[in-house]
């Protein structure tokens, strides 16, 4: 998923918006060397549940793992891609998984109810986002209370942020820090959303 206002990638390795026709290339079980959907999984801390949101998702290469997981749950996936919400939708249609809702975003605003999430996750889009100020206020304004923003930067993404750019981008923003996995190459934060006072 990921900015708005920016080109697509000139390549795959590229920066900018992931383009549709390359989606394949992220469905390539190398991934799993740097974070296996299962890894993922545990590190979300899911209950069966619980109202999962995932941006970018990409052609749902995590996505399918999290919504199976969701017995009782659902899984949101938003993107600013048609195409890559289409690809999603075809794959896990072919596997029979019907807990999921379909939501195209124009990048600025997240047309979702507020206070709704237990978990928000991205793997490899924060860095993509360009108005991060405005994402994570409206991430914070649709998570519960206690609700967990979970997010991932692997190693070879171009827009990778660092650890320490990650926190204090998202702690400016009414989280705080719950987890950290990984290590600083391909690495996992949650961030617990806090009671603002005012």
């Amino acid at each position: 998923m990921a900015k708005t206002g920016k080109p697509y990638k000139n390549s795959f390795s590229g920066k900018g918006v992931f383009p549709p026709e390359y989606a394949f290339t992220l469905l390539f079980p190398l991934r799993n060397i740097f974070l296996s959907p299962q890894k993922l999984i545990q590190r979300l801390d899911l209950k069966e549940d619980h109202t999962i949101l995932e941006i970018g998702p990409g052609p749902g290469y995590f996505s399918t793992y999290v919504a199976r997981k969701l017995r009782k749950g659902r899984l949101y996936l938003l993107d600013i891609q048609q195409e890559m919400l289409d690809i999603a939708k075809k794959r896990l249609d072919k596997r029979k998984i019907t807990n999921v809702i379909y939501t195209l975003t124009d990048g600025i605003s997240l047309d979702l109810e507020s206070d709704f999430f237990d978990r928000v996750f991205m793997v490899t889009v924060i860095g993509e986002v360009e108005n991060k100020t405005g994402y994570l206020k409206e991430i914070y304004r649709i998570l519960k209370v206690d609700g967990i923003l979970s997010i991932s930067e692997l190693a070879g993404d171009p827009d990778k942020l660092s650890m320490d750019e990650l926190q204090s981008l998202v702690i400016a923003h009414g989280f705080t820090v719950s987890a950290v996995f990984g290590s600083k190459r391909n690495y996992t934060i949650n961030f617990k959303k806090m009671i603002k006072i005012s």
